[in-house]
C-alpha cells in the first residue's frame, strides 16, 4: 500500500493546534527554576536601580562647576561606595570620591573616570572635558517599574534567573513536569547494562539517546526498557506508558515490514493514527497517534532518524504540551561549501559543521552517510536542510543551518 508523505512543517503545524498545555503549575524557588517554563506573566515591582548610581571608579561633581571654571580644583569631601553611600549634599566646586554601584549623593549629576582625573591631597582636577551626566546611570536603567520581566510561557534561562533575582522575586509558579515514558522495539536489541552481545544481537543505542535528548528540568523521563517484535506485547507496553505518563516515545518497528507493529499495536489501543509517514528524510518511516489526549510517537529504529526526529518535531510538541510559547528551532543561512544532489518529494537533513574561515563561514557535511549511522553525529555543529523541491546543491547556495544546543554558548 502505497502511503502519501506528509510534510514536517504539515505534521508540526496539524500538532500544535490539535494539542493544549496541560495546564497544571507548581510553586518553585528562582534558584531551582532554570528550564522550567514560567506560568504567569511577570512584571517588575521595582526601579532597577532604585537611584541614581555611579557606573565608574571615579569623582563625583556638579557639572556646571566646570562651566563657570574648567580648571576648577575640587575638594574632596568624602568617599562613597556600593552600599556605603555618602549622605550629605556635595556642593558647587565640591567632588566626591565615587565607586561603581554607588548611590550618588545630593549634588552631584556627573562622575568623571579617575583615569581622566589629577588628585593633589584633598583636591582633585579634572583632566578632559566631560558631559553633564556622563557614567551615571538612571533610574530604571535596567528596568522600570511595571515593565515586563518574563512572559507567560517562556523557557526560564539564566538571564532571566538573573533578573528575577535582581527584581527581589524569590518564588515563582511554573508549569508541571511533562511526564515522557520511552521505548525500544526489536528482538535483537538488548540491555548494554545487563547482558552480553550474542548470537547476531546489538546493543539499544536509542533508549538511551533519547532518554539523554529529552531529559531537561522541565521532563521527567520514565524508561519502559525493551519490547519485543510482537504486536500484543507492544500493545500491552503502550498502555502501560500511557497510565504513567503525559507522552509515550517508542522507537524502531515504524516500517511496513513483517516485523514492524506499531501501527497495528496503535489500531488495538484504540488510538486515532494523526501521522503516518514523513517526507523527510532521514525520519520517512514515523508514526503518530493519540488516545485521551495523549500522543504516542513512534520513531524509526535507525538512530540518526530518531535522533532528526525527536530534534525537529518531538521537541517543540512537548515544549507546547508543557505550555512553552517558543516553538521553532533557530536556525540561520549560511552559504554551502558542498555540493549535493537528490530527488524532488522529501527535505533532506544532513549532518554538518561550520567552517569559518578569514573571509566568510560556509557550512561543510560531515560524517559517513545512512541513517543508522550514529557516530555522524559526533563532532557535527547542527543539521543543514535540502529543500523539499531542490533537486540539487550548489557551492555558495543558501541553506537553513539548525544548530546543536552542544554546540551553541
Amino acid at each position: 500500500m502505497v502511503h502519501k508523505l506528509t510534510k514536517l512543517e504539515t505534521a508540526k503545524n496539524k500538532l500544535i493546534k490539535l494539542i493544549s498545555s496541560k495546564n497544571c503549575k507548581t510553586k518553585v524557588s528562582v534558584n531551582e527554576a532554570t528550564q522550567r517554563i514560567n506560568y504567569n506573566l511577570i512584571k517588575s515591582t521595582i526601579n532597577l536601580p532604585e537611584t541614581l548610581n555611579s557606573a565608574v571608579d571615579g569623582y563625583g561633581i556638579l557639572h556646571k562647576s566646570l562651566i563657570k571654571n574648567p580648571k576648577t580644583e575640587f575638594e574632596v569631601v568624602g568617599v562613597a561606595k556600593a552600599g556605603f553611600p555618602f549622605n550629605n549634599k556635595i556642593k558647587i566646586n565640591q567632588a566626591i570620591e565615587i565607586y561603581t554601584g554607588s548611590i550618588l549623593p545630593k549634588g552631584v549629576d556627573t562622575v568623571v573616570m579617575q583615569e581622566n582625573c589629577k588628585r593633589k591631597g584633598s583636591k582633585v582636577i579634572i583632566k578632559e572635558d566631560i558631559k553633564v551626566k556622563q557614567n551615571v546611570r538612571p533610574i530604571g536603567e535596567n528596568l522600570k517599574k511595571g515593565e515586563l520581566i518574563v512572559k507567560k510561557g517562556e523557557i526560564l534561562n539564566s538571564s532571566n534567573i538573573g533578573q528575577l533575582s535582581a527584581s527581589g522575586i524569590n518564588k515563582i509558579e511554573v508549569y508541571d513536569k511533562i511526564k515522557i515514558s520511552i521505548i525500544s522495539t526489536g528482538n535483537e536489541l538488548i540491555d548494554s547494562r545487563y547482558s552480553k552481545i550474542i548470537n547476531g544481537q546489538i546493543y539499544d543505542s536509542n533508549r538511551p539517546m533519547l532518554k539523554s535528548l529529552f531529559q531537561t528540568n522541565n521532563t521527567e523521563i520514565i524508561d519502559m526498557g525493551i519490547v519485543k517484535d510482537n504486536r500484543s506485547d507492544l500493545a500491552s507496553k503502550y498502555l502501560d506508558c500511557l497510565s504513567k505518563s503525559d507522552v509515550v516515545i517508542s522507537t524502531g518497528g515504524a516500517s511496513e515490514g513483517i516485523e514492524d507493529h506499531t501501527q497495528n499495536a496503535l489500531r488495538d489501543i484504540g488510538a486515532e493514527s494523526l501521522v503516518w509517514q514523513l517526507a523527510m528524510k532521514p525520519g520517512k518511516p514515523m508514526g503518530i497517534g493519540m488516545i485521551q489526549k495523549k500522543l504516542i510517537f513512534c520513531l524509526p529504529g535507525n538512530p540518526v532518524a530518531a535522533f532528526v526526529c525527536s530534534k525537529l518535531l518531538i521537541n517543540p510538541i512537548i515544549n507546547k504540551l508543557a505550555g512553552g510559547i517558543n516553538l521553532n528551532p533557530v536556525y540561520f543561512k549560511l552559504s554551502s561549501g558542498f555540493e549535493h544532489k537528490k530527488k524532488i518529494g522529501r527535505t533532506e537533513f544532513l549532518r554538518a559543521k561550520i567552517n569559518n574561515s578569514s573571509s566568510k563561514s560556509e557550512i561543510i557535511l560531515h560524517g559517513r552517510k545512512g541513517a543508522g549511522v550514529i557516530s555522524s553525529l559526533i563532532g557535527a555543529d547542527g543539521l543543514v536542510e535540502i529543500p523539499y523541491d531542490s533537486i540539487e546543491v550548489k557551492k555558495g547556495e543558501l541553506l537553513k543551518f539548525y544548530p546543536f544546543d552542544h554546540r551553541s554558548i
